[in-house]
């Protein structure tokens, strides 16, 4: 059975502190290989490897740092099957998702090429008698970030790619759920020309995260995970002087306007609700029709397409969605749906005792359909990630938009409608980060940014795009001036100004 230790300095090395997790095969229930959990000693050992690999990288100028990201993006799509085969096998989407997963990412190394001009600073000449005055974009030193299960190559690529790109050295502290993505686009990164300890992969549980938060030269740190842990990064990592980003989890809304199409909407649904088994943090899990002759057309087209639902194992090119990442997901799921039940939510379609035929072990679970769900319901209130969508019913537009306006997550909602003016009316007023205009899944691309509200995002700066350029550089100013013919003036005690 392989197990899986670190990557540092530019290689695999096996863990020494003794502790290990086991990593499943979703599809199966079977323990496939184990990871190490690092010490605190380990995290030190990578961090002091990256400050010297800055040293030199930090040098080399942005041109040069965006060969090896072209270099990289061009390994990762030479290795896409393998890369999307290997992340099946542990996390259980579909090779399809999969691949997606992979895209996804690429597209901010795409981005991170375009490094030259996007740390580029400001110049002024002549701002004073003589002086001028520019500016620098310089990167911080040594980041981190602590990335989830549900996408090992997206989220990790989201983060290290601009903070590569504009010099950083980055420590990637993975999902133990899912850890092999992560340690080969390690190895690739290498390959595409990246000095040793530029990215490395320390593996491991909250003693791996406490290390990252705790290590003084660690300038950053980037999370991506449920809301309580993101509160605890974030709190624990600005309290020791970090700039930190930590995303947490959603309850995304897809308002259902009476003019919208609703054929397209249940495809829309369908897809954006169940797809990886639901297990996003940008899935659409809350549908809100507006009236009541919305909510039951809604219904009679969506309750026979989720009981059709095609649940399978991840190499099943028919399948709709395969397993969930672990046996325990898959029963905290389920005591959701009891809940909902004893809440008083009517459940239309039930996929709690789901099993496929040959893979008994395996955590699968069919598609869940709830009706008249309320807001004081905990179901509604928390996220379920799993495969299963809530229907809220709306009297109006206003009680609508008041749904995911008043919910404590702020990620990501949709509106499915006709109408320019709807549409735009709710963009401006819902507030919530990320919205969808008859579009489910509204993550934005690479060039712009990726960022919700409320107790969905902790910190001021947003993933991805000119965001992520910021966030991993800081700005110096500098302010020149050229005496001419070595007279100097007398000395000042008037703060300067240009009066």
């Amino acid at each position: 059975m392989k197990t899986h230790g670190h990557f540092l300095n530019g290689v695999e090395v096996a863990g020494t502190s003794g502790r290990f997790g086991e990593v499943f095969n979703p599809a199966t229930g079977e323990v496939q290989s184990k990871v190490a959990f690092a010490s605190k000693a380990e995290m030190r050992l990578a961090v002091e490897h990256a400050k010297k690999a800055f040293r030199e990288w930090s040098a080399i100028n942005p041109q040069r740092r965006a060969r090896v990201m072209f270099n990289f993006k061009a390994l990762v799509e030479k290795n896409m099957d393998e890369l999307a085969a290997m992340l099946s096998a542990e996390h259980g989407k579909v090779l399809a998702d999969s691949r997606g997963d992979v895209q996804r990412g690429l597209e901010v190394i795409e981005f991170a090429c375009g490094i030259p001009h996007l740390q580029k600073g400001e110049y002024t000449e002549g701002a004073g008698p003589g002086i001028d005055i520019y500016s620098m974009r310089q990167p911080l030193g040594v980041v981190a970030g602590i990335t989830p299960f549900n996408f090992p190559a997206m989220i990790p690529m989201w983060m290290f790619g601009v903070a590569i790109a504009c010099g950083n050295c980055f420590i990637n502290k993975p999902s133990e759920k899912d850890p092999s993505v992560p340690m080969r686009l390690a190895e690739l990164m290498m390959e595409a020309g990246a000095p040793a300890g530029v990215l490395q992969v320390v593996n491991g549980d909250k003693e791996a995260v406490d290390a990252i938060l705790d290590d003084p030269d660690i300038q950053a740190v980037s999370f991506v995970g449920s809301s309580a842990i993101a509160q605890y990064v974030y709190s624990r990592g600005t309290a020791n002087g970090k700039r930190v980003q930590a995303m947490g989890g959603a309850k995304n809304h897809a308002i259902i306007m009476p003019d919208a199409d609703l054929d397209q909407v249940t495809n829309e649904l369908i897809g954006a609700g169940y797809g990886s088994a639901g297990e996003r943090c940008m899935a659409i899990s809350v549908a809100v029709p507006v009236g009541q002759k919305t909510a039951d057309a809604l219904v009679a087209k969506l309750k026979p397409r989720v009981e059709s639902l095609r649940v399978g194992i991840p190499t099943d090119p028919e399948a709709d969605y395969g397993p969930v990442v672990t046996a325990a997901h898959r029963e905290k799921v389920k005591a959701y749906i009891d809940q909902g039940v004893a809440e008083g939510a009517k459940l239309l379609v039930d996929g709690r005792n789901f099993k496929l035929q040959g893979y008994e072990n395996g955590y699968y679970m069919g598609g869940s359909l709830f009706d008249h769900v309320t807001p004081e319901m905990k179901t509604y209130q928390d996220e379920i990630f799993g495969p299963v969508l809530q229907i809220a019913r709306a009297e109006d537009f206003d009680s609508a938009l008041a749904l995911p306006t008043n919910h404590q997550y702020g990620n990501g909602v949709a509106i499915f409608t006709r109408d320019g003016d709807a549409a735009r009316e709710f963009a401006s007023r819902v507030q919530v980060g990320m919205v969808g205009i008859n579009v489910p899944i509204p993550v934005p691309l690479a060039y712009h940014t990726f960022g919700g509200w409320k107790r969905s995002a902790f910190g001021d700066v947003n993933q991805h795009g000119p965001e992520g350029v910021r966030f991993y550089t800081r700005v110096k100013t500098v302010t020149a001036r050229w005496p001419k013919g070595g007279v100097r003036e007398n000395a000042s005690f008037v703060i300067p100004t240009m009066k």
